[in-house]
Parts: C-alpha cells; structure tokens; sequence
C-alpha cells in the first residue's frame, strides 16, 4: 500500500481509533530501536508470517532516513537455498538482549513455543512490541501491545500493519538544519505521495 492509499484510509477511518492508535505504536516501535540498525527483530507465528510488514518497514526506514527501522525477518521454518534476508531462523531470538526490540505479529494465539521465546528475550532485556489479535498471554509479555481482535473490529490485523508502519516513518525531523529544512521535508513529503508501489521484494 502506497502513501496515496495510506492517506486515503486514514481519511476513511477520520473519528475511529485507528489512525491515532497506530502512530501511537509506531512511536514505541521509533522509541525502542536502537540507532544504527540492526537490532529489530521482527517474527510471525507459524501459521502467520509478516513478510510484507518487513517490506514496507524496510521502505519507511529508507525514506525516513532510519536505517534502525529495516527489521530482520525471523521465520519459523527457513528452506535451504533461500537468500540470506529470509534465512533467518527462531534461533536468532536466543541472542536477543537488551538493545533489541521483538516485534510479534500475531493474528491467532502463537504456538508456547513462541511465547517461551519471547518471555526469555523479554528477560534477556529485549523490548517486546506486540502487533496481535488480542492473545491476553502475548499482550501481557509486550511492553507495548496493539491489539486487532478478528470479530468486532472494523479493520483486520493487515490493514492495521499498513497504518503502523506508515507512521513509523513519519515525523522524523531531517538531518539538515537552517532556512531549506521546510522546503526538504515538503521534497520529502511530496516523493513518498508520488512514489509507486513497492514492487515487492519479499
């Protein structure tokens, strides 16, 4: 989903909580990376991997200019031959430590495998961020937790992912400073309207 149709829903969901409680998230998710890059870990449940919230947070970070918010996909089951930006494995969770911060996506209850994973990164000093379908286990593991419960809400998990990362981009101040910083930030604004669609690496 491009900026144009991010704007477009956003405009659609103007007096819901939606709008607001993504870039509310998205602002923990700017808070708890670390600069520099690397140190986001972003995995899915079995059932439910998060491969397009890995393409558009890599887009955001590159636009934005922070390269700490490009995620390390980390999947359940790796096949051999697969390129090294989708071969990472649950493994990688036993090193996360303080300076890291685990993103779960989770639309239905993740397996005790994966709640055993995040409970020792949490204790291991990771920020865990939570993007889930209203599993109270999950919810109560995240130091911070948007919930999308699949019955009674007026948009489902994918579509909140779009919003989030959207805003996790968003309100970065440029890296020059003096009289062009205004016309830099409309430059700006105006390339991520005009962009086309990623055309999907994932």
């Amino acid at each position: 989903m491009d900026a144009v149709r991010v704007a477009l829903l956003r405009e659609v969901l103007t007096g819901t909580q939606w709008p607001d409680e993504a870039r509310r998230f998205a602002g923990s998710l700017r808070r708890s990376v670390a600069p520099g890059g690397g140190s986001l870990l972003l995995v899915g449940t079995e059932q439910y991997e998060p491969w397009h919230l890995a393409a558009h947070l890599v887009d955001e970070a590159a636009w934005s200019g922070q390269p700490e918010l490009a995620p390390t996909l980390v999947r359940h089951h790796v096949r051999p031959g697969e390129p090294p930006h989708l071969s990472v494995g649950l493994g990688r969770l036993e090193a996360a430590r303080r300076g890291h911060t685990l993103l779960v996506v989770a639309p239905e209850r993740p397996g005790g495998g994966l709640l055993e994973r995040v409970h020792d990164a949490r204790r291991a000093g990771a920020t865990v961020l939570s993007l889930d379908g209203g599993d109270p286990d999950l919810t109560a593991l995240a130091h911070d937790a948007l919930s999308v419960p699949a019955a009674g809400s007026e948009l489902d998990l994918d579509t909140v992912q779009h919003l989030v990362s959207a805003a996790a981009g968003e309100n970065v101040p440029p890296e020059r400073r003096g009289p062009r910083r205004l016309r830099d930030r409309l430059a700006r604004l105006a390339d991520q309207l005009t962009a086309p669609p990623s055309p999907g690496r994932w």
